[in-house]
């Protein structure tokens, strides 16, 4: 199963610069608990935003259209069709962006864990692509008040493609 696991703001931004949005510690907590023992994929430019390099427990794979790219920790792809060939770790495969591989992957992904932020940021460069929820179904809703750890108010999903929904 492919699934894609991303956090947007209310206008489907997902990042500024080569960042994420914000600091938000339970998206980052959700992310890791979600993808933990599954393949992840990744352009090249959000594996570069890692400050630590390869996240660990995760079959990291980045896609590049480098032939000489080889950072230690990963297995490079060339394409997404080699990408999703690569994926070895049991269960969902999950593609965690960045815009360019979202684009590329969103017709064939079944699942979308989905963290709305209830914000709208400025001077944002990458979306996530528009979801038609015509095509999904929510089958997993969850809340979540901003704290003290947490800048603004959000919400977990978990959108499920409607079988005649593909393209």
């Amino acid at each position: 199963m492919l699934s894609a696991i991303v956090a947007i703001d209310r206008n489907g931004a997902i990042g500024k610069q080569g960042q994420l949005l914000c600091r938000m510690p339970a998206d980052m907590r959700h992310f890791k608990e979600t993808t933990m023992g599954h393949s992840i994929i990744m352009g090249r430019k959000t594996f570069e935003s890692f400050p630590k390099g390869a996240l660990p427990g995760r079959q990291n794979i980045v896609i590049t259209r480098n032939r000489s790219y080889a950072p230690q920790g990963v297995t490079v792809a060339h394409s997404v069709d080699e990408a999703l060939a690569a994926a070895t770790m049991p269960g969902e495969v999950f593609i965690i962006g960045g815009e360019q591989i979202y684009n590329a992957t969103f017709p064939l992904v079944d699942t979308i864990h989905l963290t709305v932020i209830d914000h709208k940021f400025n001077d944002v460069d990458a979306y996530f692509p528009r979801i038609d929820m015509r095509s999904w179904t929510i089958t997993e809703q969850e809340p979540h008040p901003a704290d003290d750890r947490n800048p603004y108010p959000f919400t977990f999903m978990t959108l499920k493609r409607k079988k005649t929904s593909r393209p």
